[in-house]
C-alpha cells in the first residue's frame, strides 16, 4: 500500500508564494515500468474538491485547471511531487491533497474519483 504525506501548507500573504509538497511511502514512478500520475487537488470550506495540477512522474508531463494556469507549476523532484503556488490569491485558501493513480489518469487527471492513493492534505490559509 502506498502512503501519502503533504508538506508545506500554512498562512500566507495574499501575492505571496509558496512550495507544497507530497512524498510517498515508496519512489514514485518507475519501478512499475509505467506511468504514475499524481495530481494536487485542493477543497475549501462548503465546496467540492477540485483538481488543480497533474503530473505524470516517468514522463514529466503536465496539467493545469484554468483557474490557476500561470500560477501553479508542479513538478517532480528527487522522489516527490512539489507544487509551487506564486502570485498567491485569497480564492487559493484550501485545504490542499496529493493524489495518486498507478497507471493513465482518465482525461486531465482532474477526477478525483480516478484516483488510489491520497494524502491527508494540508491547509493553506490567505491573508490579504
Amino acid at each position: 500500500d502506498l502512503q501519502l504525506q503533504e508538506f508545506g501548507g500554512g498562512a500566507v500573504q495574499a501575492g505571496g508564494s509558496l512550495r507544497l509538497s507530497c512524498s510517498g511511502s515508496r519512489y514514485f514512478g518507475g519501478s512499475f515500468g509505467g506511468s504514475w500520475c499524481v495530481g494536487w487537488f485542493r477543497q475549501a470550506p462548503g465546496k467540492v474538491r477540485e483538481g488543480v495540477a497533474r503530473i505524470y512522474v516517468d514522463h514529466g508531463t503536465t496539467s493545469y485547471a484554468d483557474s490557476v494556469k500561470g500560477r501553479f507549476t508542479i513538478s517532480a523532484n528527487n522522489g516527490k511531487v512539489d507544487l509551487d503556488i506564486t502570485n498567491v490569491r485569497p480564492e487559493d485558501a484550501a485545504m490542499y491533497y496529493c493524489a495518486v493513480k498507478v497507471g493513465w489518469c482518465v482525461g486531465g487527471g482532474f477526477d478525483s474519483a480516478d484516483y488510489t492513493y491520497w494524502g491527508q492534505g494540508t491547509r493553506v490559509t490567505v491573508s490579504s
